[in-house]
């Protein structure tokens, strides 16, 4: 599947963010980081990053870099709430681009909002574990035959020594129901 570029990217990822925040996401980076991924690689929207195992699951930093530009450019904004980090929400330009890229916004808007609605609002810390989890099972299974819990399990603790093997057989469980429920929006 080709990845969408430029400006539709844009409006995709202010799009994410949008339905983040009307979810109560914190929208802080790691949300951010975190459900593009899932948006990406469990449900499909070719958002185009590249992603690694980093210290607290997947990471991309062109998504970081992307962000950044799009801080430039007034397309996003962040909300400082001290003590906590910043959240991210749309900028001053964004419901412009948005407005540009219709059909786009529409064909994706089911995945965006699934997401958003089972992912987004969750503790970091449970993030970091469902993208691992998802990572390893995206890494480990085949179409035909998907590895056991356990054995992802195993890999996932390997990976991430500070997560428990229970609470990897947890997140493995929840990214399995993930994919189950989600098994509509890819068809």
């Amino acid at each position: 599947m080709k990845a969408v570029e430029g400006m539709k990217r844009r409006a995709l990822l202010l799009s994410l963010i949008d339905a983040m925040s009307k979810e109560g996401s914190w929208c802080g980076e790691t949300h951010v980081q975190k459900c593009v991924y899932f948006v990406q690689d469990m449900l499909d929207v070719p958002m185009g990053f590249d992603f690694i195992l980093y210290k607290h699951g997947p990471f991309s930093f062109d998504l970081r870099d992307e962000l950044t530009a799009m801080r430039a450019d007034d397309l996003l904004q962040l909300d400082l709430q001290p003590p906590y980090g910043p959240s991210l929400r749309p900028g001053p330009l964004a419901e412009d681009l948005i407005g540009f890229y219709p059909k786009t916004i529409r064909q994706y808007k089911p995945s965006i909002e699934f997401l958003a609605t089972h992912v987004s609002t969750r503790r970091v810390s449970e993030l970091e574990r469902l993208g691992t989890a998802l990572y390893v099972t995206k890494k480990m299974n085949s179409e035909r035959s998907p590895e056991p819990v356990d054995q992802r399990a195993n890999q996932m603790h390997s990976l991430k020594p500070h997560v428990s093997k229970e609470e990897a057989r947890i997140a493995l469980r929840d990214v399995d129901t993930l994919i189950s429920e989600s098994e509509s929006l890819r068809d």
